[in-house]
């Protein structure tokens, strides 16, 4: 089940083009009716089929000019195809979640390459978002990817719950907006957490996806509190209670310490992640049901029941503590 790439029109029985890509319902699928770009492919322009061969006979020159610029002319056009949706870029079409897993893990690595290599300096310089260094603007974005290297425990936590619930967000709203909801879940969460700390005369350094993956069970809150997980893949309990318990519990340890942080946990950051995600929710809400809720279910409704329990994503209590 899709929406047609020309259209917008909901497409049960979807058909995907093999030469572009996309996704059509049955009156665009043909590549006449959607302007396929692998049509003009077929007059070889960018002499794809083309192996240089005969202008070596006919000029006598492998090397010449003009066997240079057939060369440029084939890498301008493999490199137009592998980045159209026909080509390489197509394989991360609809699995931006995967992607963004992917990023968290390769910056992980990253992070302890520098810090070995480097020393802690350079790895807070590039990957920790802190009070007194807001101008590494780079900060901002490496530090979402970015997580705490005293244990697994804090990038388990939240790949786990982008893993398992990140897609039902995607399928409904579509990768470039659930990516781009991601990055400025994320961002948003750190900065807001770090100039509340600056604003009261701390120092600060966060980092970790925390804040964006608690936005993504924020917008699930919206449109499905009653969806049923297992915390800690054992207890069963519906998502509203876990989301809003963990954000009473979290706004009750600011509020009484007075501190954005408790424990060496961003709660406060939380907070504006989940806020974030119950905004998006509202509204996005429309859109959701106009798809058929996350995941093709019914918003609002009951997760189907399997022969081991109750059915939907199983995932940890909430996204892990950032550093």
């Amino acid at each position: 089940m899709a929406t047609c790439d020309v259209c917008g029109e909901y497409e049960n029985l979807p058909y995907q083009c093999r030469r572009c890509g996309k996704t059509f319902c049955g009156e665009h699928r043909l590549p006449e009716n959607h302007d396929c770009p692998g049509l003009s492919e077929w007059d070889d322009p960018g002499g794809v089929f083309d192996s240089g061969f005969d202008d070596g006979i006919a000029d006598g020159s492998r090397g010449s000019t003009a066997d240079a610029g057939g060369i440029t002319e084939r890498v301008k056009g493999r490199v137009a195809r592998e980045t159209s949706t026909g080509g390489l870029v197509s394989y991360f079409r609809g699995n931006a979640t995967y992607v963004l897993l992917a990023a968290m893990w390769l910056t992980f690595v990253a992070q302890w390459t520098v810090t070995l290599t480097l020393g802690n300096p350079a790895h807070d310089a590039i990957f920790v978002l802190r009070s007194d260094a807001l101008g590494n603007v780079w900060t901002w974005v490496t530090s979402v990817f970015s997580h705490s290297r005293a244990g697994l425990f804090h990038i388990i936590a939240n790949s786990i719950v982008l893993f398992f619930f990140g897609p039902l967000v995607e399928r409904a709203v579509g990768s470039k907006k659930f990516l781009g909801f991601f990055l400025v879940a994320g961002v948003l969460a750190g900065l807001g957490h770090v100039l509340f700390v600056l604003a009261t005369g701390g120092l600060v350094g966060v980092l970790g996806a925390s804040g964006a993956t608690f936005a993504i069970l924020g917008v699930l809150t919206v449109w499905r509190p009653n969806l049923e997980i297992l915390l800690f893949f054992v207890i069963p309990m519906k998502l509203k209670y876990l989301t809003w318990g963990t954000a009473i519990i979290s706004a009750v340890l600011v509020v009484s310490t007075g501190a954005a942080g408790v424990g060496g946990i961003a709660h406060l950051a939380h907070l504006i992640g989940f806020a974030i995600g119950l905004a998006f929710g509202v509204r996005n809400e429309d859109l959701a049901r106009r798809t058929g809720g996350p995941g093709g279910m019914t918003i609002g409704a009951r997760g189907p029941r399997g022969p081991r329990g109750p059915g939907g994503p199983g995932g940890p209590g909430g996204p892990g503590g950032r550093f």
